[in-house]
């Protein structure tokens, strides 16, 4: 029996997987984002900690004979956060998230200073990742920067709950701005543009190799038995990337999560940092990635849901999903952007906006344009990833927004390429955290990481694509840089 746990933004989520593929059971424990300043996203290192703890609880209740027969434990979770601890291992401030933009300034310095930076860690300089967060704390907190013993990354910090080790996979360090991707280790050139070095960095392992021991303490708390193997484990894209089966060469999938992305395997490191793409270690060794991430993506949703007072954001998409293509096409348009935007603009000042309101715009409209706008979001990204070198004909849809099958329909029309749900997709990164903690144990890739089932396909639909076209194209052109004082009037 395998553990996968998975350390979201809104939720920890853990699922036991047997030796058949078959999952035995999930579960998962909410969490809550703090915004103390607008562009701010920040969560308490403790809370994914008391949420793994209350997601495993519930397993082990549920299946209390499958739990205690764990083999093995993997990783998943949210990248690019920056948990900093000092020599004590205490937790210095709330950890910086992946979505918070306030280090735009230290990443157009760090992009100054080393011309040469997209080549070594794969991508641009981007407010998201782990590095520039510690410059902009070195310049505005300088007492909490000058205490920092170890930065660690979300499940990281589950990890040593776990463990008491510091270790990461190659995954999830590709999105901190201090691996060099290619070779896979860490890089002095990139750690001293933030004034630290390799005794800050935890120890690197691969996502399918052992990355530490469970310790008595945490075994006595969970109910699992002291030594279990924990795996390398992955950042969330690879983990779903693994739980999805794309572990080969042109493989690929689509989560739509809280942030939207788009993941292709590559046999190589293939970095293309001009359309805003991301090239990462995969969670394998020996293999690589190509990504394009959009910021807001089933989170617009739950926006949009909150601000409406529907009951759920299931309930908002399906109201969108009553309307016909004549309706769908008169609705406003939705420019995603609603905490700035990574691929294709690089932009974390942009922010969010409809346009084409009117009186008969209802909550229906408004949900469906809310929906819409992340897909033509989703579609940029894919134009990124071609311009990139990347292609696909098929994405698995992984996500909390595989639930609505209009959602993926208008997907497939949109990207023009087919598209597959699944039945356990709303858990790929729990998934692939199991998947990782098998192949920790010494099974072999082929017979570990197949593709699952698939639940519905969904084919690129003419009469749909009619529709959208004209709507994709005005989207485009309402977006305008954010030195500019606001979108262009629609």
């Amino acid at each position: 029996m395998f553990l996968g746990i998975d350390i979201g933004t809104s939720e920890v989520k853990a699922l036991l997987l047997d030796t058949s593929h078959k999952v035995v059971g999930s579960a998962g424990a909410a969490l809550d984002v703090s915004r103390p300043h607008p562009g701010h996203s920040e969560q308490q290192p403790r809370d994914w900690w008391t949420a793994t703890q209350a997601a495993l609880a519930q397993l082990r209740q549920a299946h209390p004979e499958a739990y205690a027969a764990t083999g093995a434990i993997g990783l998943s979770g949210q990248m690019h956060g920056a948990v900093l601890l000092d020599a004590r291992d205490e937790v210095l401030r709330p950890a910086i998230l992946w979505n918070d933009t306030r280090s735009a300034a230290e990443c157009r310095e760090m992009m100054a200073e080393l011309p040469g930076l997209p080549a070594l860690a794969g991508s641009l300089a981007m407010p998201g990742f782990t590095a520039p967060k510690l410059r902009w704390v070195a310049r505005h907190e300088p007492e909490v920067f000058r205490r920092i013993a170890k930065v660690l990354l979300p499940k990281d910090y589950v990890r040593l709950m776990l463990t008491g080790e510091f270790v990461t996979d190659m995954s999830d360090a590709s999105g901190t701005l201090w691996l060099d991707v290619q070779r896979r280790v860490w890089s002095d050139e990139l750690l001293a543009l933030t004034g630290l070095n390799q005794a800050h960095m935890p120890r690197l392992v691969e996502g399918s190799a052992a990355g530490g021991q469970l310790s008595a303490k945490a075994a006595q708390a969970l109910g699992l038995r002291t030594g279990t193997v924990v795996a390398g484990g992955a950042g969330d894209n690879a983990a779903s990337a693994v739980g999805m089966g794309a572990t080969e060469a042109g493989q690929g999938f689509l989560s739509l999560g809280t942030s939207g992305v788009l993941f292709v395997v590559t046999p190589s490191y293939q970095p293309n940092a001009a359309s805003a793409t991301h090239a990462f270690c995969h969670a394998l060794p020996d293999r690589w990635h190509q990504m394009s991430v959009m910021l807001s993506a089933a989170s617009s949703l739950q926006w949009a849901s909150r601000l409406l007072g529907a009951p759920s954001e299931g309930a908002l998409a399906t109201q969108a999903s009553a309307l016909s293509l004549a309706e769908r096409a008169a609705a406003p348009i939705f420019l995603p952007y609603l905490d700035g935007e990574r691929t294709p603009h690089n932009d974390a000042d942009i922010r969010g906006s409809f346009h084409g309101l009117s009186f008969t715009t209802d909550a229906a409209r408004l949900a469906y344009a809310v929906m819409e706008g992340v897909t033509f979001g989703l579609h940029d990204g894919l134009a990124a990833l071609t311009a990139a070198g990347s292609s696909v004909q098929r994405l698995s849809l992984v996500g909390g927004g595989a639930r609505s099958a209009m959602w993926a329909q208008q997907l497939a029309s949109s990207l023009n390429v087919e598209i597959l749900t699944h039945s356990d997709s709303v858990v790929g990164g729990a998934l692939g955290a199991a998947r990782l903690a098998w192949l920790s144990t010494g099974a072999a890739l082929q017979s570990v990481c197949r593709t699952p089932a698939v639940e519905v396909a969904y084919a690129p639909d003419p009469g749909e694509q009619k529709m959208l076209s004209p709507r994709y194209a005005r989207f485009r052109a309402l977006y305008a840089p954010s030195h500019s004082a606001s979108p262009k009037a629609g």
